[in-house]
């Protein structure tokens, strides 16, 4: 069975630098955000037993979406300094345990995410190695509630949340995002189409809260279906909704993962991981200074073995 598991490196190493204390190299230098997407890294190999792996990054580039709005995430505080200078050893981690990342100028690290979904649940594009074949499962690593979106019970896409500290996860699946969100996930750019996202600073239709929102999507499925009713909706709320118009139809552009980032993609690649190969465990001891964790990637990388040879008989 072909098990994709797609890591969100930005979102979990920020949640790793705020929730794990402090910790430093050999020479003083931050890693406790490393050290917090490996663990969670061991804890998605053990719990999930991916074949299959890949990390996605943001970069540093203005992308669509702040062409389209300026102000689109402007109110977040610049990235500590403490925080971005361990990307480039977590780079050099995931090059050292042969797991493939990839970025895209222009777009963030969830439309790179989706693509890799699109592509990896689409039986008419994806081979690995030389006979056709396919991604029997994809669970995306992430703590961005705007990927649940991608969640799909049919294809198997199910999403891997952190739901307190960075070791403590859920996976959602359709039931569990409705259950999260109010919405199942095809609706849920609908659902941000009309209430906005505070922390994307994008703000949809003005006045319509998200119950109001659930109400008119579990009556019209989608914002399209909506406005295209205008003449069943009266009051205060078709007042909103008239005067809110561009606001929603750009809250949805803002809100919608682009699936067909032009980006090249190996899935061959990603199933060629070692977590415990020697060169992990040279950087773990001569950079990094991670004893616990040396030791934890060895028993991981035995498990995997066991597993291996209890599999042939």
């Amino acid at each position: 069975m072909n098990k994709l598991v797609i890591i969100d490196g930005n979102a979990i190493m920020h949640r790793a630098f705020h929730a794990i204390p402090s910790l430093t190299t050999p020479n003083g230098e931050p890693i406790n955000a490393v050290y917090g997407l490996i663990s969670m890294l061991l804890k998605v190999i053990g719990e999930i037993k991916p074949s299959h792996i890949a990390v996605a990054f943001d970069r540093k580039e203005p992308t669509f979406r702040q062409k389209e709005l300026p102000t689109y995430q402007a109110q977040r505080p610049p990235m500590a300094n403490e925080l971005a200078s361990q990307f480039e050893k977590a780079s050099k981690f995931l090059a050292a345990a042969n797991i493939p990342v990839y970025s895209k100028a222009g777009y963030e690290a969830d439309d790179v995410i989706g693509t890799i979904v699109s592509k990896a649940t689409n039986t008419s594009t994806l081979t690995l190695s030389s006979s056709p074949a396919l991604i029997d499962e994809v669970v995306i690593v992430t703590g961005d509630r705007d990927q649940l979106q991608l969640v799909d019970d049919k294809l198997n896409i199910k999403l891997y949340m952190p739901v307190a500290g960075i070791l403590n996860a859920k996976l959602y699946g359709e039931s569990d995002t409705v259950e999260r969100m109010g919405v199942p996930p095809i609706q849920i750019v609908d659902l941000k189409a009309l209430t906005g996202d505070a922390s994307d600073n994008y703000f949809g239709v003005p006045g319509i809260g998200p119950k109001t929102a659930e109400t008119l999507l579990s009556k019209y499925k989608t914002v399209k279906g909506i406005y295209e009713h205008m003449d069943e909706i009266s009051g205060g709320v078709k007042e909103k909704l008239e005067n809110g118009k561009k606001s929603a139809d750009q809250s949805y552009f803002l809100a919608t993962i682009d699936r067909n980032v032009p980006i090249d993609l190996d899935f061959e690649e990603m199933g060629k991981w070692n977590i415990s190969g020697q060169k992990v465990i040279k950087l773990f001891g001569e950079e990094f200074g991670f004893k616990t964790l040396t030791k934890r990637v060895l028993d991981v990388g035995k498990k995997i073995e066991e597993d291996k040879q209890g599999s042939l008989f």
